[in-house]
């Protein structure tokens, strides 16, 4: 059973998909907030093209107005191509450059204008600039539970690219239910599967689901021994694809009320969580 959790807390996610530009001050004075609370790591922001994630344009800018000295949480930024990873590794306080992998062709051209066989080479060619910058690759394997393209999806596949990640020397991945297709069933039987590719690389999840099935799928998670989860404040955010309005990320504040009740120690300050959820109607409206 997994004891040593790393939560990620995800604004990025949460915030990349609203149609009203949040202020740079705002942004900034919220993650500042998320930084104090003892979080693993912070998914704070996304070098991409303001064309894609318009929402996301001031990403360096909020950077410089975060206060890393009184924090122990790691910095995470969104890349889709090599480029956005050239810019990212511009700024040293960044930790983590996570980069969406689709076992979903149709959703890979959709969501980074590249075939799967395209991202799998600037997977390659991330890695080693990360490598080379001393900083972590973080592959998503999105629509990694199905897709509602008519992709082909099994198990089998999900391991097949998971193990090429592994070759590559990749240190850590999520699984991703970006469509919030997952049932407790799959995450039960796959996550262990991944697991047992490697000993070292580590495996998360990022989740999505409706309000009424995060539970099923946290205790899934957890009692398949997973202990690095995704997740946002009051449960903002999710995938702009996905059919149902109300599937979005999985709330952080539901993820730590599970793991409480398991008797574990999140080492959070639950204080500055309520501070940050009572400034979130600021940023979300």
């Amino acid at each position: 059973m997994a004891q040593h959790i790393k939560i990620t807390e995800c604004p990025r996610d949460a915030m990349q998909g609203l149609h009203n530009f949040v202020p740079t001050d705002v942004k900034a004075e919220y993650i500042n907030l998320l930084l104090q609370v003892g979080f693993d790591t912070i998914d704070f922001g996304s070098f991409v093209s303001p064309k894609a994630i318009p929402q996301l344009r001031d990403t360096a800018d909020v950077l410089s107005k975060l206060d890393l000295d009184n924090t122990q949480s790691k910095l995470l930024a969104i890349i889709a191509n090599y480029r956005g990873a050239e810019n990212a590794l511009m700024h040293p306080e960044i930790n983590y450059l996570g980069y969406p992998f689709s076992i979903s062709e149709t959703f890979q051209l959709r969501n980074t204008n590249t075939t799967m066989a395209q991202a799998f080479n600037n997977v390659k060619r991330i890695n080693e600039l990360c490598v080379a910058n001393n900083k972590s690759l973080l592959i998503y394997l999105s629509m990694g539970f199905g897709n509602p393209y008519g992709d082909e999806w099994n198990a089998d596949i999900v391991q097949h690219w998971a193990q090429k990640m592994i070759d590559e020397g990749i240190g850590y991945i999520a699984l991703s239910d970006t469509i919030g297709a997952s049932t407790p069933e799959q995450i039960t039987s796959l996550y262990p599967a991944l697991t047992r590719l490697s000993p070292i690389t580590e495996f998360g999840v990022h989740l999505h689901s409706t309000p009424d099935t995060w539970q099923e799928k946290l205790a899934a998670a957890y009692q398949a021994g997973c202990n690095k989860f995704d997740v946002a404040l009051k449960g903002y955010g999710g995938c702009p694809m996905a059919a149902d309005d109300l599937t979005g990320n999985i709330a952080t504040e539901n993820l730590i009320a599970y793991l409480l009740h398991q008797n574990l120690d999140l080492g959070l300050d639950l204080d500055k969580l309520s501070e940050a959820m009572d400034y979130s109607g600021k940023v979300f409206g």
